[in-house]
Formats: structure tokens, C-alpha cells, sequence
């Protein structure tokens, strides 16, 4: 039998603080979320591998390192309101719930929107709200919002999202550009919007952020 409670320290040890991870926020929800349960039965004893974790048809858990980074360059306050798209089986917003003051998770698949709320009601996440939509749009009428999280890689940032952010707002994603993953931060200031690559990354597609072809002319 795997003791889950070893493998969470030893995915903290060896994926997230060799790779500068070292936020208190972050390490401790990672150390209390059960991520075992957050991915099929067959799958549970590989619950805490540095990959991808295939959830449902297309659909996965991104591995710690890249999550892990991702939440550090988003900053998370406690007092945060966090738009998470992506969450497939809520293992993000598991996490997110412990390090903000409120999570709206927003998911395409109806299967995994049922999945994610039964899984989050399982550990008592009460302050996330799982909403069935188009991850590409959003959710404005429960926004703006303090962070932005988009759970795996996308071809564009859409710019509807960029518009629910608030002020000092921060979106965070993986964005492939050339074939190339990169760990993306996107900050809305004053002056207005910044965005810069952070680190090398390698993550599944989230579907509907593909980037439209230029219709050319032959």
C-alpha cells in the first residue's frame, strides 16, 4: 500500500523546492491536498510522479514542478480571488482553496464539473464554486479577478480573460509559441498589461485555446 502522506513530502522535496518553490502558501497546501484522490483509482500509486496525470480523455493534472512554479509566479494572496480554468477533477483548486480567500473553478466537461464538486466536497474545499462554461471566455459576471490560473498549455492568452483580471491582477499559464512551452505571466497595471516568460515547460493542451489560422490568399 503507498503512504500517500510520505509521497506528498517527497513531491515537495525533490520537485518543488529544488526548482525554487519554497512559498509557505504553496508548500503547505501541496503537503495537505491529497492529490491521490484527485486522479483514477488505477492511477492513485503514480499520484505523485513529476508528469502529466491523465485524468479523463485528454484531460490532465499538470505535474507539480510546472503547477507548483506557476502558483509562485502568480503570487497568491489570501485574500485573492482566483479564476481557475482548467481545474478537469479539481486538484488545482484544491490547492488554490487553501491559499486564497475564494476559488471559482471553471471547467468545460459536465462529467468533470461533477467530479471536481464531489471531490472538493470530499475535503471539505467550501470555498470553491465549480461552474460548467467555455474556459476560453471566462466567467466575468463572478469577476474581476486577483489571479488567473490556466491549468496547462495554450496557444494565446484570450484577451476576454485578460479583461476579468483587476488591477494588479495576474494570469498564469503555459503558452506555446514555436513548438515551445514556456511558463507565461501576464500582469494588468495601471499602465497596462505586461507579460513575460518565466521558464522552460512542458504541459497538455487545454482545448478551446488554439490559436486561429490567418486565412491567407493562394
Amino acid at each position: 500500500m503507498t503512504d500517500f502522506v510520505t509521497a506528498r513530502t517527497a513531491m515537495v522535496d525533490s520537485q518543488l523546492r529544488p526548482n525554487e518553490v519554497n512559498e509557505t502558501s504553496i508548500t503547505k497546501a501541496m503537503l495537505s491536498v491529497p492529490r491521490e484522490r484527485f486522479v483514477p483509482k488505477a492511477k492513485r500509486a503514480v499520484a505523485y510522479v513529476d508528469e502529466d496525470i491523465e485524468v479523463a480523455s485528454g484531460r490532465y493534472i499538470m505535474e507539480p514542478r510546472v503547477f507548483g512554479r506557476l502558483l509562485s509566479a502568480a503570487t497568491v494572496q489570501s485574500t485573492d480571488l482566483v479564476l481557475d480554468i482548467a481545474p478537469a477533477t479539481g486538484y488545482s483548486s484544491a490547492v488554490l482553496s487553501q491559499m486564497a480567500d475564494a476559488v471559482v473553478a471553471l471547467e468545460a466537461d459536465k462529467k468533470l464539473v461533477e467530479s471536481a464538486e464531489s471531490k472538493l466536497a470530499e475535503i471539505d474545499a467550501v470555498n470553491v464554486a465549480v461552474i460548467d462554461g467555455d474556459m476560453a471566455k471566462g466567467v466575468a459576471k463572478q469577476g474581476p479577478f486577483d489571479v488567473i490560473v490556466i491549468n496547462g498549455a495554450v496557444e494565446e492568452v484570450p484577451k476576454a480573460l485578460i479583461k476579468q483580471l483587476k488591477d494588479g491582477g495576474r494570469l498564469v499559464c503555459v503558452l506555446i509559441e514555436g513548438g515551445v512551452g514556456r511558463g507565461h505571466l501576464v500582469k494588468k497595471t495601471e499602465d497596462g498589461i505586461e507579460a513575460r516568460h518565466l521558464f522552460d515547460a512542458n504541459a497538455r493542451p487545454v482545448p478551446g485555446f488554439q490559436k486561429e489560422e490567418a486565412f491567407t490568399f493562394a
